[in-house]
C-alpha cells in the first residue's frame, strides 16, 4: 500500500502540520478589512452585506478594491498551497526508487499535504481567529488554491462564476455552481491527490455553500442582491 500524509511516520509527519497551521494563518488574513482601512478609512464589515470579500468590496468601495481584495485572497490560497509543495519537494528526504538507489524526488506525501494545506487556507478565510472566527466565504481563497492544484479545474471555476454572474448578476449561485463544479473537475484530473484531493473538493465545496446559506434564502425569496461587476 502507499504511503499517505496522514500515516507516514517520522519527519513528515513532525514537518507536516506546521505547513498546514501555517496554510490556515495565511488564509487568515482578512485583506478586505485591510484594503478598507488602509486606503478608504472603512470597515468593510460595516457597508453591504458586511461580508469581507471582494464581491463586497467591489460593491462598496469600487473596482480597484473589489480587485485588490480578490488578487490578494486569491494569493493566499496560491501561497498555502505552494508552500506545502516546496516544503517536501526540497527537504532532503531519502525516498528508495525502483533502482534501490535514494535520491530527491517528488514524494506522495507532497500529493497528499497539498490538498490539506489549501482546505486549511479557504477555512483560514471563513473562519479568521482575527475577527473572532466571523471571516468571509473562501471564494477568491479557494480559487487561488484550486489554480495551483489543477488548473483545469480552477479554469472550470472561473468560466462557470462568470457564465452565472454575468447574465444574473448573482455572485453567490455563481460561487456555489463555481465550485461544484470545480470540485468535479478537480477529483477528474487530480487523481495523483487521491482521497486529500477529495476531501478538499468536498469540504471546500461544504463550508462555502455553508456560508452562502442567508443567500440561497435571499435567491429563493427573489432579494438576493446583484453584483455590477464594472461599478467603479
Amino acid at each position: 500500500m502507499t504511503p499517505t500524509f496522514f500515516n507516514m511516520p517520522g519527519i513528515i509527519a513532525v514537518l507536516g502540520w506546521p505547513y498546514v497551521a501555517f496554510a490556515f494563518l495565511v488564509g487568515s488574513i482578512p485583506f478586505g478589512v485591510i484594503v478598507g482601512r488602509a486606503f478608504f478609512k472603512r470597515d468593510i464589515r460595516a457597508a453591504g452585506s458586511g461580508n469581507i470579500g471582494a464581491a463586497n468590496a467591489l460593491r462598496t468601495l469600487g473596482t480597484g478594491a473589489g480587485l485588490a481584495v480578490l488578487v490578494l485572497d486569491a494569493l493566499k490560497g496560491v501561497v498555502a498551497v505552494e508552500v506545502a509543495a516546496w516544503l517536501l519537494l526540497r527537504i532532503p528526504l531519502q525516498m528508495p526508487f525502483g533502482s534501490g538507489e535514494f535520491t530527491m524526488g517528488y514524494p506522495h506525501q507532497a500529493y497528499d499535504l497539498m490538498p490539506v494545506a489549501g482546505l486549511a487556507a479557504v477555512y483560514g478565510h471563513c473562519y479568521t481567529p482575527w475577527l473572532r472566527l466571523r471571516g468571509g466565504k473562501g471564494v477568491a481563497t479557494y480559487l487561488g488554491a484550486t489554480l495551483v492544484l489543477s488548473w483545469p479545474a480552477g479554469i472550470a471555476f472561473a468560466l462557470v462564476w462568470l457564465l452565472v454572474v454575468i447574465p444574473t448578476g448573482f455572485a453567490s449561485a455563481a460561487s456555489i455552481a463555481g465550485v461544484i463544479v470545480a470540485g468535479v473537475v478537480l477529483v477528474a484530473t487530480g487523481a495523483h491527490y487521491g482521497a486529500s484531493g477529495l476531501l478538499y473538493a468536498f469540504l471546500c465545496a461544504f463550508v462555502i455553500v455553508l456560508k452562502h446559506r442567508e443567500n440561497i434564502v435571499r435567491l429563493s425569496a427573489g432579494t438576493e442582491n446583484r453584483l455590477q461587476l464594472l461599478k467603479r
